[in-house]
């Protein structure tokens, strides 16, 4: 039994020989031991797709969002095909296609309680195992593909 949170793992670095721990959900390394979530929270990574109706329709991507929100659900889909298939890693699209500035992250949010997020996100994300893909979840941000990852 591993004594380390899940979905991390233990590598050895090929330059230094040193040792470093590796995230199998959002490609993610650190030098340091990961730690599991404090009690009642949780941690997750997700990929935003904006539409026109959004609260701020507009990204680091795009100044204005004029997608329907049928346009938007579609594109969602169509990253959730791409990710179910294996063609592309979560981190690697949400930092390319993610209308959240948590791309440069990989769409990583860190660690959360239940309070902090829009409460259909909230629900969704604690609906999940770790490493388990929600269906697209819709909040008044826009619509979200969630990867609970602890």
């Amino acid at each position: 039994m591993s004594d380390l949170p899940a979905g991390w793992e233990r590598r050895q670095s090929r330059s230094s020989g040193k040792e470093y721990y590796y995230n199998i959900y959002t490609d993610a390394s650190v030098w340091e031991t990961p730690i599991e979530p404090p009690a009642g929270q949780v941690q997750a990574s997700h990929l935003l797709v904006k539409h026109a109706q959004s609260r701020r329709p507009s990204s680091w991507k795009q100044e204005k969002i004029t997608r329907s929100k049928d346009e938007a659900l579609e594109i969602l889909k169509n990253f959730r095909a791409m990710l179910e298939s294996k063609e592309v890693k979560f981190a690697e699209l949400a930092s390319k296609e993610s209308d959240c500035s948590s791309a440069r992250k990989g769409g990583d949010l860190g660690i959360f309680g239940r309070g902090q997020m829009q409460k259909p996100f909230e629900e969704a994300t604690y609906a999940l195992q770790v490493g388990e893909l929600s269906q697209p979840v819709f909040t008044d941000s826009g619509i979200h593909l969630i990867l609970r990852t602890a």
